[in-house]
């Protein structure tokens, strides 16, 4: 996919060989804005079990965690899982995070293109879920553009040096 700035983008599913670049990159997006659950080096997973979690996902048919790359260096990842709890597996939950040098590319919005056609395309998602910090006004854009729609907010959600933001729930019906 060809961004704003013309650079190419490859958006692809992890696989185990992403794990140690996925755990490096998502503790250094931790660390470039208040809009993810974790800081800077606040990703406490290891790289080991980053490649089990990414094995598992390859086998799943409704679950999948996707990286973005730009000149083989990951610039995005994006998650979609969905509950193996046959009563609520027609749902599933999506996170997104962009580098921050690479912002207002166009990245985010490939990106979700990406996750909503593989969730439309595995014949079982019905509805994607999503929580964005309140004042994280141009996810909240991109999410609405998507055609995501807000249905409530879990109120004081995130406690970021004293300050509480309400976490905005957005569904987007497929």
């Amino acid at each position: 996919m060809q961004l704003k700035n013309n650079m190419l983008l490859k958006i692809d599913k992890a696989v185990k060989a992403d794990a140690a670049e996925i755990v490096e990159f998502l503790n250094i997006v931790g660390g470039e804005s208040d809009n993810l659950l974790f800081g800077a080096n606040g990703f406490q997973m290891s790289v080991e079990a980053e490649e089990n979690f990414i094995e598992n996902l390859l086998d799943s048919t409704v679950s999948a965690l996707f990286t973005g790359k730009i000149e083989n260096k990951i610039v995005c990842t994006g998650s979609i899982m969905t509950s193996p709890r046959k009563r609520i597996s027609h749902q599933a939950d999506l996170a997104v995070s962009v580098k921050k040098k690479y912002w207002g590319l166009g990245i985010g919005t490939h990106l979700m293109q990406t996750m909503i056609s593989f969730a439309k395309g595995n014949g079982q998602t019905e509805i994607l879920h999503l929580g964005v910090k309140e004042d994280n006004l141009t996810a909240v854009k991109l999410y609405k553009k998507m055609g995501f729609n807000e249905i409530g907010r879990h109120k004081n959600f995130f406690k970021i040096d004293g300050k509480y933001y309400d976490e905005i729930l957005m569904d987007l019906h497929l």
